[in-house]
């Protein structure tokens, strides 16, 4: 049954096919297999964005304190970075990384010091807490995900890995400082 053209009026978003059918209605150069990864490629990272989220919420704590989490771990024992290296990592302002370290110092995940080496530069450090909360958000992220991938063998897994790295690498190459901010945008 072909798709009919989505209703303005609805709150549910088309269908991919839906959405490439109206796409190639008005862009006839419109290649609908690149369209179709593309496409879900950003329908599932905002889905997965979203369940992340709920499942954040059940602990306490937002995406974006995760994501400071995560980058603080990532750096390895004894989970230190300044400000301005977590604006970076996370493609934030420092003003943007100030007000989100001022609410976690507040809720105990982190800790915000003076560099006893150089008194200017302020040192984040990851908390007892703020450690646990991470655990724990890896723990339910773990499950969600073995989910999400319950329908794929080990090797279709291996293989989709392998692609989705490659793309990225493409864009990585492409685009260097898209994991941060660009300065056009700043």
């Amino acid at each position: 049954m072909p798709d009919t053209p989505a209703d303005p009026d609805s709150d549910t978003e088309p269908s991919l096919e839906a959405q490439i059918a109206a796409y190639q209605r008005e862009f006839r150069d419109l290649d609908p297999q690149v369209e179709k990864v593309v496409s879900a490629l950003q329908r599932l990272n905002r889905r997965m964005n979203v369940a992340y989220g709920r499942q954040t919420a059940t602990l306490g704590i937002s995406n974006a304190e995760w994501e400071v989490l995560k980058a603080l771990v990532l750096s390895g024992a004894p989970y230190r970075l300044g400000p301005g290296d977590l604006a970076k990592r996370l493609g934030l302002t420092p003003a943007a990384m100030t007000h989100r370290v001022d609410r976690m110092a507040s809720e105990g995940l982190v800790t915000r010091e003076r560099d006893e080496n150089n008194r200017v530069r302020v040192i984040v450090e990851l908390t007892a807490e703020g450690r646990e909360k991470w655990l724990e958000a890896m723990r339910m992220a773990s499950v969600f995900e073995e989910d999400l991938l319950q329908d794929l063998s080990d090797e279709e897994r291996g293989q989709l890995g392998d692609m989705l790295t490659r793309l990225l690498r493409r864009v990585e190459d492409a685009q260097p400082d898209a994991d941060g901010r660009l300065s056009d945008l700043e």
